[in-house]
């Protein structure tokens, strides 16, 4: 008889804490908080998931292809406090803020960066002509052919310099006739830091090496002789695809 009470009053204590433990967990003071991700936090900084991988019908590599061989590694550039330099052969200036640049009229080109280390990467860059950066130093009216502190063309080279110190040239007439562009986008993506934000030259037909990233000036000159980063250590002047690529 006592073993029964017993029971009856352990089931009577069980169902009284069963039912206490309910009413807690419905209380909301008790709840754990669940974090929630902001909006910006949930979408994913990757660029594969906006990445352009085919411009009318053609296919492009990725950003990912391409390889970190940069002088010091990738360089951090901050937008806000960034300037671009633009100089003339008569020391005529323009500086443009980061905006102001892309403020310009874009253009946009399917082109090969090839590396002399042996690989290559397809990308539709986006950017401006790096003649229209220079507009504001030619001292030719616009129907006219381009001056440059009374100079033609011909007789003149751009020295393009970037913020981690590389350097290179080429002449003013190559920026010209193939209406370079200095590229703040590849493959509808905004150039990642380890790919030369805020700017790259896209130098066509030649050699990867002439392709300078975060670049921070440029220079019209006479000074025909100046040699870049990699130039003065060997490698061929003109880097054009056609020739070598290293001065024998």
């Amino acid at each position: 008889m006592k073993l029964v009470k017993v029971s009856i009053m352990l089931i009577g204590f069980l169902s009284v804490m069963l039912l206490a433990v309910s009413l807690f967990r419905n209380q909301a003071w008790l709840k754990v908080p669940v974090p929630i991700k902001s909006a910006s936090a949930q979408t994913s900084k990757n660029p594969q998931e906006v990445e352009i991988n085919n411009y009318q019908g053609e296919k492009l590599d990725r950003i990912s292809d391409f390889r970190e061989n940069s002088i010091t590694g990738p360089q951090k550039v901050d937008p806000l406090t960034y300037r671009l330099t633009v100089k003339g052969p008569d020391g005529k200036e323009a500086v443009y803020s980061y905006e102001d640049v892309l403020k310009l009229v874009p253009s946009s080109k399917v082109l090969t960066l090839n590396c002399v280390e042996g690989w290559s990467v397809k990308i539709l860059w986006e950017g401006v002509r790096v003649i229209d950066l220079l507009a504001p130093l030619s001292s030719a009216p616009t129907a006219q052919p381009v001056l440059f502190g009374g100079q033609k063309p011909e007789t003149l080279m751009v020295k393009f310099f970037a913020v981690d110190g590389y350097s290179t040239s080429m002449p003013l007439k190559y920026v010209l006739d193939k209406q370079l562009l200095l590229a703040y986008k590849m493959n509808g993506v905004t150039l990642p830091p380890e790919r030369g934000f805020p700017f790259q030259l896209m130098a066509e037909d030649k050699w990867g090496y002439k392709w300078i990233k975060w670049v921070q000036a440029i220079e019209v000159s006479t000074d025909t002789a100046f040699k870049g980063f990699w130039e003065s250590r060997g490698f061929n002047q003109e880097g054009d695809l056609k020739g070598q690529a290293f001065d024998e």
